[in-house]
């Protein structure tokens, strides 16, 4: 059971993270490296990237210095690479707790390399190649000379790698970047570790190395992954309606009398769906309707009868249903990473593998 103390949670299951993993690694040539960004997708990093090393990853992949730091401080000793493009101001806090950076421009490849040689360390860095995505990285077409400006410097470049604008939506535009990214190949030489691909790209058309975010965490339907994410919640008020009751903000619903009522105590301040939740599942499984609108901090629900405050209401499902994340995002017009990273860090993150809870992150 979760803390006793919590009325709201979200659980994560690491069972079926260690089975996405393995479906991941089956499917890759090379290696699988966790992408934790954003906390993992509100999912926890830190908990998660122990998790992941012990079960052999070699690097985990972040966004920003903050992130890497957090999981340095935490413990996690593997290699941890900041994806996008290095700031200069930010050289000297990744050469501190052994972050690798991306190096997109030469001014942040000169602050690297001068603050390394001012704190006796070697700078090291992955060389970001754009393809097609327009937002960070040297040009594919001047790879070759980037790469001979930044080791000018002293900078130990050790991996090179570009970003897919289009996996699972324009395969032609994939293959367009491919293909530049099998010339910079070409031209840069072996020695380098080379990765491209990421959820989508793994999962429509295999690859060598691989950075994994939406596919780790079970968020594409139809490949045999499992989303390792929950949200429950117990009731803090069940009572009967009378007729003519009004519920919630503006009284939009209107008891016919001697319905059941639960508020449960999560709302779009925790990350739920203004508008997009309809249903949540009741203590059996079964499908419960919201009553009125979601508030801040509570959610209303019809119950078929009373239930004791005890009870656990399995607010977000970790399926493709009705209560899933896939079905909050299309509700809203959106993907299921920008649901879920907004999920609130008031609730406490549960770790579960199998009935052992390994881990309670508390905000």
């Amino acid at each position: 059971m979760p803390p006793v103390e919590a009325r709201a949670w979200v659980e994560v299951d690491l069972l079926a993270l260690e089975a996405n993993l393995a479906l991941l690694r089956a499917r890759a040539r090379g290696e699988v490296i966790p992408v934790l960004k954003a906390d993992a997708y509100g999912h926890g990093a830190l908990p998660l990237a122990r998790f992941l090393c012990q079960r052999g990853a070699r690097r985990v992949a972040v966004a920003a210095v903050g992130e890497g730091r957090t999981l340095r401080r935490g413990g996690v000793e593997g290699e941890v690479l900041l994806l996008g493009s290095l700031h200069p101001l930010e050289a000297e806090e990744a050469l501190r707790w052994n972050l690798v950076p991306s190096l997109s421009t030469l001014e942040a490849a000169r602050a690297l390399a001068a603050r390394a040689r001012a704190l006796g360390l070697t700078p090291r860095a992955h060389l970001k190649v754009d393809t097609g995505m327009r937002r960070v990285g040297f040009p594919w077409e001047e790879a070759g000379e980037a790469l001979r400006a930044v080791e000018a410097l002293g900078v130990r470049v050790e991996g090179v790698y570009t970003h897919l604008a289009t996996a699972g939506e324009d395969a032609a535009f994939v293959e367009v970047q491919r293909r530049r990214f099998q010339r910079v190949r070409e031209a840069l030489g072996e020695g380098y570790f080379y990765h491209l691909e990421n959820s989508y790209g793994l999962l429509l058309h295999g690859g060598e190395n691989v950075r994994v975010g939406l596919a780790l965490y079970g968020l594409v339907p139809g490949f045999g992954l499992r989303p390792i994410l929950r949200l429950l919640a117990r009731p803090t008020l069940v009572k009967r309606l009378r007729p003519g009751d009004r519920v919630g903000y503006g009284g939009e619903y209107v008891a016919r009398g001697g319905e059941w009522l639960a508020t449960l105590p999560v709302g779009y301040a925790d990350g739920l769906p203004r508008g997009a939740v309809r249903h949540v599942r009741g203590p059996g499984g079964e499908l419960l309707p919201l009553a009125g609108r979601i508030s801040m901090d509570q959610t209303t629900v019809l119950l078929p009868g009373p239930l004791p405050l005890e009870a656990v209401f399995e607010v977000l499902s970790p399926d493709f249903g009705p209560t899933g994340l896939l079905a909050w995002a299309e509700a809203r017009g959106t993907i299921p990473y920008e649901v879920v990273v907004h999920l609130s860090r008031r609730l406490p993150r549960v770790y579960r593998y199998g009935e052992e809870v390994r881990e309670v992150a508390n905000s």
